[in-house]
């Protein structure tokens, strides 16, 4: 259950309406989804976040829509955050993710938890290879 309101199309107004606007015109659909929703509740909150994720997630670069969709993906994975690993496994799937490539992420980011699990406990100090600021 949410801690706020989701704000529905019809009271959606003032920045609220514009920011929805927004994400329909850039998502190229209607359905704007319950996270931006709960955010309309603070719509200063709203409007900064839109423009980061849609800065962040739309705007040409070197990495991919879909890599970044995956990245966000294993992000959201890491920091067990449901919504968004449904989200976002919806956003990568319409950009074209395979169940082969799915599969091959799920396999990256349970092989990344249990390295990382085990660096941690071990204590391994960095090599000094890999230490940028020791000039490696």
């Amino acid at each position: 259950m949410a801690t706020v309101r989701l704000i529905g199309d019809d009271e959606a107004e003032g920045l609220v309406a514009e920011v929805f606007a927004d994400i329909r015109k850039t998502r190229k659909t209607d359905f704007i989804n319950n996270f931006w929703r709960a955010l309309a509740a603070d719509p200063p909150l709203l409007k900064r976040t839109w423009e980061e994720v849609r800065d962040v997630m739309t705007a040409p670069g070197a990495i991919d829509p879909l890599t970044r969709e995956m990245i966000y993906i294993a992000v959201s994975v890491a920091n067990s955050c449901s919504y968004c690993v449904h989200s976002h496994t919806a956003a990568a799937r319409a950009k074209g993710m395979t169940d082969a490539q799915y599969g091959e992420l799920l396999s990256i980011v349970s092989l990344a938890g249990k390295t990382n699990h085990l660096v941690t406990a071990l204590q391994v100090p960095v090599d000094a290879a890999f230490d940028a600021s020791r000039g490696g």
